[in-house]
C-alpha cells in the first residue's frame, strides 16, 4: 500500500509539473510542505485550557452565559440550555426559539450516550399533492410558512433540564431575557445578514422585529427584541406559577404553554391567517425523542452520532472507508488524501440520499453500512488517479441477514441552481463531574422562514425545504415525519470515557468539517485548534438536502491556503475545483478531553464569531 502511494503520489507531481525543471518541483513541494507545517504549529486563536469546565460557541455573549451557569454550580445541561438561549438572541438569523436541533450528552452518574432529537415534524395538512396541486410541485426555499416544520428546540430545553439538568427556566433564560429586553450592542456578522436579507422586508412582522426604524441596524448599535423576552418570560411565568407542584411539573407547565397553551394557539393562528399550513394540533401533538445514537470504533475512538433522519451517521460510512487507507502516509491536506477524502464523501453522500431520514417511517440499515465487508466492497470504486462523476449509492441491505433489497427512487436536479449551505449554530459543554453535551441548533437558513410570528418576536426554522416531493424516496414529505436534517452533533469517547465534543454549522458541509477536524487531530496530531485552523476542502457532489436538491458532478472547493501545487495535482484527477477565500470554509468549535491529565482543551472557529472559555 504504501509503496502505491508512492508511485501516485510521484505520477501526480511528475504530470502536474512537467515541463519545469527539477528545482522548480523541489520548490513546490518545498512550498506545500512549509504551508502545511505552519497550519500545524500557528494559530489565530489560542488553545483555551481549564481542570474543572469548558464550553465553545459560534458566540462569544453564549459562552460566557454557559460558563456564568458553570461557575454558579450549574451542570453542563443547565449551561447548555442558557447558552443556546442566548444564541437565540445574538445569533438569531441561524437559530432561535423557533429551531430544531440534533443534540447529543454523555451523562456521566449512568456512564451513558444519549441522542436528543429536537427535529420538527411536517403539518398534517402538509402532503406531497398539496405541493403539487398549490405550488407547481415545489417546496418554497427557505421563505415563508410553507417551509417550515415545528419548533423543537424549546422541547430540548426542557428533556435537558428535566432529565439531566439542575436549574429552573427561570434560572437559564434570565440572561437571554435581559439581552433581549435591555438590547445588546449588535454583531458585524448579525448587521450584515439582516442588511442582506431579501425575505425579511417583505413581512410587516418581520420588519417590526429587526427593522424597527425602516432600516437595517448598524454594527455597533443596541438591538433589541422585547416580544421575544416576553415569550421567555411566559416560559418563566408558568415555571413559577407551578413551582409548588415541584420542579419537574413546573419544568413541564412551563414547556406545555408553548406547545399546547396560548403560545402554541398564537403560532396556529398566525399560520392560519398568513397561509400557512400548521395548526394548533401540530403543536400540541409534537415531542422531541430521545433515542439511542449510532456509532463505530475508529483508531481506538468511539464516535457517537444522532440515528435518525440527520446525515450525521453518512460522516461514520466514511470513516468506516477512510479506515482502510495509511491517512497519515498521504500527510494532512496532500494531493492522496484530499482526493481520497471526498472520493469517500461521495460514496457515503450518495448512501444518505438513499437510506437516511426519519426511522419512524424507514428502515436504515446501519448494520450493513457500518460493516467492514461493504466498506471493502465500496472501497473499490474509489479510483486514485479520478474524480468521480457519478451517483453511486451503494446496497448495504445486502451485508445484512433477512433484509430484502431497498429499492428506492432518486430525486437529484442537475440543472437548476440549488443550495448547499445552512445557517446553524452550536454549543459544546463539559462539566466538572464530565458531563458532556453537543448541541446543533439551528433555522436552517438565515431567519428560517423568514416570517417572525406576530407578538412572539422569533421565526420557525425553514426545514420542510429538505423533504423530497418524489413518492418512495426516503425523505419524502409526509405529514408527522421529520425532514432529514443537515444537523448533526459528534460526541467521541475512548476507553468508555468522554474525549471530544465537536460541531459546526454549515448545511451539507457540517460533516465534512467535523470529520476534517477529527482526523486532523487523530491522524495528524494536532490540537484542538489547530485542527479546527487548518485549511479545509469541501465537495458538492451529492444531492442536495435542498430543495430541489441540486448535484454539482465533480465539485470541489478548497480554501486558498490549500497550495498552488496541491490544487493542480487535484484538477489532473479531474475534480471541478474551485479556490475560495482563505478562511472560508469553516465554523467549528470543540472540546478535548486529556485522558492522562483530564485537563480540557477548548478550540473556536476564528472563520467566525465563535469563542471558548474554560476553567
Amino acid at each position: 500500500m504504501h509503496y502505491r502511494l508512492f508511485l501516485v503520489s510521484l505520477v501526480a507531481l511528475l504530470l502536474t509539473l512537467s515541463g519545469t525543471s527539477g528545482s522548480a518541483q523541489s520548490a513546490a513541494e518545498t512550498k506545500a510542505t512549509s504551508q502545511q507545517t505552519d497550519s500545524r504549529k500557528r494559530t489565530m486563536r489560542p488553545v483555551v485550557r481549564g481542570k474543572h469546565y469548558a464550553v465553545s460557541s459560534m458566540k462569544p455573549e453564549a459562552s460566557l452565559v454557559a460558563e456564568r451557569i458553570l461557575r454558579a454550580g450549574g451542570n453542563a445541561f443547565d449551561a447548555a440550555v442558557a447558552g443556546q438561549a442566548m444564541l437565540s438572541v445574538v445569533d438569531t438569523a441561524s437559530n432561535g426559539v423557533g429551531a430544531d436541533a440534533m443534540i447529543l450528552v454523555y451523562d456521566a452518574g449512568s456512564k451513558g450516550v444519549f441522542s436528543v432529537n429536537a427535529t420538527g415534524t411536517a403539518p398534517k395538512l402538509a402532503t406531497i399533492e398539496w405541493y403539487q396541486e398549490n405550488l407547481d410541485g415545489k417546496i418554497p426555499i427557505s421563505d415563508t410558512l410553507l417551509s417550515g416544520t415545528i419548533p423543537a428546540v424549546v422541547d430540548a430545553w426542557y428533556i435537558l433540564l428535566e432529565r439531566w439538568g439542575t436549574m429552573s427556566f427561570a434560572q437559564v433564560l434570565a440572561p437571554a431575557i435581559e439581552l433581549a429586553e435591555d438590547g445588546f450592542p449588535i454583531s458585524d456578522r448579525l448587521a450584515r445578514s439582516i442588511a442582506g436579507s431579501k425575505n425579511l422586508p417583505k413581512y410587516p412582522s418581520s420588519v417590526k422585529v429587526y427593522l424597527p426604524q425602516g432600516r437595517a441596524p448598524q454594527p455597533g448599535e443596541i438591538f433589541k427584541n422585547a416580544d421575544l423576552a416576553q415569550t421567555l418570560k411566559k416560559l418563566v411565568e408558568t415555571e413559577q406559577q407551578n413551582g409548588r407542584k415541584g420542579r419537574r411539573a413546573a419544568l413541564r407547565a412551563a414547556r406545555d404553554r408553548f406547545y399546547k397553551g396560548d403560545i402554541a394557539r398564537s403560532m396556529a393562528r398566525f399560520s392560519k391567517e398568513n397561509g400557512g399550513l400548521f395548526r394548533y394540533e401540530d403543536f400540541a401533538g409534537y415531542a422531541a425523542k430521545v433515542e439511542k445514537p449510532v456509532s463505530i470504533t475508529y483508531r481506538g475512538y468511539q464516535i457517537y452520532k444522532n440515528p435518525s433522519n440527520n446525515q450525521g451517521p453518512a460522516e461514520l460510512v466514511v470513516l468506516k472507508l477512510l479506515q482502510g487507507y495509511d491517512l497519515k502516509a498521504m500527510g494532512q491536506n496532500s494531493p492522496e488524501y484530499i482526493h481520497t477524502c471526498v472520493e469517500a464523501v461521495k460514496l457515503a453522500f450518495a448512501d444518505r440520499d438513499k437510506y437516511l431520514a426519519d426511522m419512524d417511517f424507514i428502515r436504515i440499515p446501519f448494520a450493513g453500512l457500518f460493516s467492514k465487508d461493504y466498506a471493502r466492497e465500496r472501497r473499490k470504486l474509489i479510483d486514485p488517479d479520478k474524480a468521480s462523476l457519478d451517483f453511486r449509492p451503494g446496497a448495504a441491505e445486502k451485508f445484512m441477514t433477512g433484509v430484502e433489497p431497498i429499492d428506492r427512487p432518486q430525486d437529484i436536479d442537475f440543472a437548476r441552481d440549488g443550495d448547499h449551505e445552512g445557517d446553524t449554530s452550536y454549543i459544546c459543554v463539559v462539566d466538572k463531574e464530565r458531563n458532556v453535551i453537543s448541541f446543533t441548533p439551528s433555522l436552517h437558513s438565515g431567519f428560517g422562514t423568514n416570517v417572525v410570528i406576530d407578538g412572539l418576536g422569533f421565526s420557525i426554522n425553514c426545514r420542510g425545504d429538505y423533504y423530497s416531493l418524489v413518492p418512495g424516496h426516503a425523505n419524502a414529505l409526509v405529514p408527522g415525519k421529520r425532514p432529514r436534517s443537515t444537523l448533526n452533533s459528534t460526541l467521541i469517547t475512548k476507553d468508555g470515557q468522554p474525549a471530544m465534543a465537536l460541531g459546526s454549522p454549515g448545511g451539507d458541509d457540517q460533516c465534512q468539517r467535523i470529520l476534517q477536524t477529527f482526523l486532523n487531530m487523530v491522524e495528524f496530531g494536532m490540537n484542538i485548534q489547530q485542527a479546527i485552523e487548518a485549511p479545509r476542502w469541501s465537495t458538492r457532489s451529492f444531492p442536495s438536502s435542498i430543495f430541489p436538491h441540486t448535484m454539482y458532478p465533480g465539485d470541489l472547493r478548497v480554501e486558498e491556503r490549500v497550495s498552488e501545487w496541491v490544487r493542480k495535482v487535484l484538477q489532473q484527477k479531474g475534480h471541478r475545483l474551485k479556490v475560495l477565500g482563505p478562511w472560508s470554509l469553516g465554523s467549528n468549535a470543540g472540546i478535548v478531553i486529556d485522558p492522562q491529565t483530564g485537563v480540557l482543551s477548548a478550540g473556536a472557529d476564528p472563520r467566525v464569531d465563535a469563542y471558548a472559555l474554560a476553567w
